[in-house]
């Protein structure tokens, strides 16, 4: 059960490379993203919750079992708070908007600006998971932005 738990926990195995592992662990949010966007609202934020409620755990425990702290092949918490930069905005072009959603994610889980890394420090699990949450609503908040400043000046 360990190995099943740690190969989710390591994003099927992407967390596992020794090369930027948070973000091909984060690559896996882009599929799960694009599934999420068919649904309507209610169903996309509802699925979305559950997982970030269900990677606690996991990443807590994988981290554990990998030596304690934020590992960097844990990154259960990366590809299930990525799909969060984009889901408000389901009437976007999908492709573009992943792209955008996954590049911003990954912008501010790297650059940590408050509050991601006082969240990071919170206890196991929840601060594994808390920073990547906050990092997608700041993503959330730049194509938002974006859109708006768009629309705007196109008109």
């Amino acid at each position: 059960m360990q190995e099943i738990l740690l190969w989710l926990a390591s994003g099927l195995g992407l967390g596992l490379s020794p090369w930027a592992p948070g973000t091909f662990g984060s690559l896996l949010g882009i599929p799960l993203a694009w599934w999420l966007l068919r649904y309507s609202a209610v169903k996309r934020w509802t699925v979305a919750v559950i997982l970030i409620v269900l990677a606690i755990p996991l990443c807590h425990w994988g981290s554990l079992w990998l030596g304690g702290g934020d590992m960097p092949p844990i990154v259960a918490d990366e590809w299930v708070a990525m799909p969060l930069a984009v889901l408000a905005y389901p009437h976007v072009r999908r492709l573009p908007l992943l792209i955008a959603g996954f590049g911003l994610f990954r912008l501010f889980d790297i650059l940590k600006l408050p509050p991601v890394a006082q969240v990071e420090s919170l206890y196991g699990g929840v601060g594994i998971v808390a920073d990547d949450v906050v990092a997608a609503i700041y993503a959330a908040l730049v194509i938002g932005i974006t859109l708006k400043l768009w629309r705007t000046f196109r008109a």
